[in-house]
């Protein structure tokens, strides 16, 4: 936007105002027709005190004010017939005096005068947004309905418990020899075919390791699930790569390999336990809709 001097805002100002007369109006209106940022200016300023026109409601003063005025200027009696004095009479030829020009200092009046508006009624806007965020903040009802403020509406999220899985199916293999004392004791669970293997009764085996593996005929051959370790409880997740059916009805087999079990990936040691899954806790039904 073009920079203007100080004169040209003040002139945009006092016509947002409605304070010029008209030689001035016409003088404005003319170079907001020619200056399309001039005509920005003006209308900005019309922006910042428009909110008084929303405040403020037109208001016919009553007769009492007129007559009020009236004698407050002189003009509540009759007046008397205009007289004009009679003109002196020239004696003496004088010579004409020629006028001091004083147009610097009647440009600095009216662009004092202007400042003094604008800066006037600046005053005013400010004293009336106080009153406004105030009144708006303690007695909103009182405001017009155009700045009167919205309430604030409250959002509460409400946010909903997860619903808890279903207890999925158990299944427990008992891996014995030959129907004797259990030794290890295999549960799996159904949803995530995690497996978990149980020392019972099993003699550790100097210098070697427990192996455990999965038997079926859908498989090629033999797959290892682990060396079982020596704690009492061994877990492992490796039953997830292999389909439900397959790990429901498999053998689960334990052989004895070398520490670290067989480093070929093919059982080399005997065969000493074997058992097969059984379900011991059925999966929760899902329940039906009332």
């Amino acid at each position: 936007m073009m920079a203007y001097s100080e004169d040209h805002i003040a002139l945009a100002a006092e016509y947002a105002l409605g304070t010029l007369d008209a030689e001035e109006r016409a003088q404005v209106e003319s170079m907001m027709s020619a200056d399309k940022d001039f005509t920005a200016l003006v209308q900005a300023w019309e922006f910042r005190l428009g909110v008084l026109n929303q405040m403020v409601g037109s208001v016919e003063p009553s007769p009492e004010v007129w007559d009020r005025i009236r004698a407050a200027v002189g003009l509540s009696e009759q007046q008397a017939p205009l007289q004009l004095p009679e003109p002196p009479v020239a004696h003496d030829v004088i010579a004409p005096v020629t006028p001091a020009d004083n147009s610097n200092v009647l440009r600095l009046s009216r662009q004092a005068r202007r400042w003094r508006n604008v800066a006037s009624f600046s005053t005013a806007i400010a004293a009336a947004l106080v009153a406004l965020i105030a009144v708006g903040a303690y007695q909103p009802d009182l405001l017009p309905d155009a700045v009167r403020p919205r309430p604030r509406v409250r959002v509460v999220e409400v946010r909903t418990p997860p619903t808890p899985a279903p207890p999925s199916g158990q299944f427990v293999a008992v891996l014995q020899k030959d129907g004797g004392s259990p030794a290890f004791i295999l549960t799996v669970d159904a949803a995530t075919r995690n497996f978990t293997v149980r020392r019972v009764g099993a003699a550790p085996e100097p210098g070697k390791s427990y192996e455990l593996w999965i038997v079926s005929d859908k498989l090629q051959r033999p797959r290892s699930l682990g060396v079982i370790g020596g704690n009492e409880f061994t877990t492992r997740p490796v039953l997830s790569a292999y389909d439900p059916e397959v790990v429901n009805q498999a053998t689960y087999a334990v052989t004895v390999e070398p520490p670290g079990g067989s480093p070929t990936g093919v059982a080399t040691g005997p065969i000493v336990f074997t058992g097969k899954l059984v379900e011991t806790v059925p999966p929760l039904a899902p329940a039906k809709d009332r």
